[in-house]
């Protein structure tokens, strides 16, 4: 099957839409089918690319208006038997064109869009119930949907959305081997003392993730008399969402006003082997979203997959998977104080960490690439009419 894939953005462009539509287009390849990625330019990048049979065109300028024209354009030269739309407000900067797109779209292709989250994106002023109505329409106009986690699945379908599947994402990080690897040699190249205890942060800072809650707790670890610092493993806004810039700030100014801002420690952007690393080195990860733990978050997914023994927030909905001292540590959100009390447990009970490292990659089996891209080969199928590969590559 050809299968087309608009992502607002790709790497090199750092974003977790844009990893997580390299990953599953590789799974994609693997099983068989051929994807064609079209998605931003990016001064630096070859404006085609191929990669593992995964083929990649750099042909949109800019999100906007004329982004129809360059879709339309695209759909005529590979004639896909599929589009997917992955969708973020952020990856296609905020512009209301690519909410009118798969309407537009399903009438000549069959067009699938996957939403990575429900968040209302700002549209223009004052739009109010017309940001949401929006994301309503473009789900309706769609040929299909796919969400990647239960709550979002929920809202659709209350909606009055009819064609709507549930698939998780998985981990954008893949964990190498680290057979060798040398962590005190890496403290050392980084200026971090042997007896800081690491309390991890992987992924952007924005408001819905807790940065905030995240300081104040380390504030509150050194109060009591830990000897602790944060690590906040890759980059910390992004190239899609300009209000990580503002929130970053703010978080900086807050780490100086409590007198822990020397105890944060920023890697900047990482390889996948570097990250692997940094998440090596520390004790544990923190995750503190205000929203509570989904499985939408790629942060949550690489966090899984490298083992780690994680703090994160109660979710919103149930899931039966995440399971408070078995997999994780769950505390309330925007409780700085809990968040706290929890990493110092781990800290100081060995067999805890061993416990919740276990569980944790226990559950990221549950999100392997191959089967992520199986189903959603499976949704394409259905709403495309052609068949499956027999066998993969």
């Amino acid at each position: 099957m050809r299968i087309g894939l608009i992502a607002g953005e790709y790497p090199p462009l750092q974003g977790g839409l844009g990893d997580y539509t390299r990953r599953l287009a590789l799974a994609l390849a693997e099983l068989g089918h051929e994807p064609h990625v079209l998605t931003r330019f990016v001064a630096g990048a070859p404006a085609t690319a191929h990669e593992d049979g995964v083929h990649v065109h750099r042909l949109v300028t800019a999100w906007n208006w004329e982004t129809r024209r360059r879709i339309e354009g695209f759909n005529r030269l590979f004639r896909p038997d599929v589009l997917n739309l992955q969708y973020q407000a952020a990856a296609y900067q905020m512009h209301p064109a690519i909410n009118l797109l798969p309407g537009a779209l399903a009438k000549r292709t069959p067009t699938v869009v996957t939403f990575h989250d429900l968040r209302v994106p700002y549209l223009f002023p004052k739009a109010g119930f017309l940001r949401w109505k929006s994301i309503v329409a473009m789900a309706k106009g769609a040929s299909a949907c796919i969400t990647t986690n239960v709550e979002d699945r929920d809202t659709l379908m209350r909606e009055g959305v009819r064609e709507v599947s549930m698939i998780p994402i998985g981990s954008n990080i893949v964990p190498p081997s680290l057979a060798g690897f040398d962590c005190a040699a890496w403290r050392r190249a980084n200026g971090i003392a042997d007896d800081r205890a690491l309390i991890g942060y992987f992924g952007f800072m924005n408001e819905s993730k807790g940065g905030e809650t995240l300081i104040r707790a380390l504030s509150e670890l050194c109060r009591r008399g830990l000897h602790v610092g944060l690590l906040h493993i890759g980059g910390q806004t992004g190239d899609s969402d300009p209000t990580n810039l503002v929130y970053a700030a703010r978080l900086q100014r807050l780490a100086v006003e409590l007198g822990v801002s020397e105890r944060v420690h920023l890697t900047g952007f990482l390889d996948e082997r570097a990250v692997s690393e940094a998440f090596a080195v520390c004790a544990c990860v923190a995750l503190p979203y205000r929203d509570g733990a989904s499985f939408r978050r790629g942060t949550l997914m690489a966090a899984l997959a490298h083992g780690c023994a994680i703090v994160t927030t109660t979710p919103r909905v149930t899931l039966p998977e995440l399971v408070d001292g078995g997999n994780a540590l769950l505390v309330s959100p925007d409780d700085a104080c809990a968040l706290a009390g929890a990493i110092e447990r781990l800290i100081r009970d060995d067999a805890l960490r061993a416990q919740l490292q276990a569980g944790a990659l226990a559950l990221s089996r549950r999100f392997r690439w191959d089967h992520i891209a199986a189903q959603t080969a499976e949704v394409f199928t259905r709403i495309a009419g052609v068949a499956i590969p027999a066998e993969g590559k």
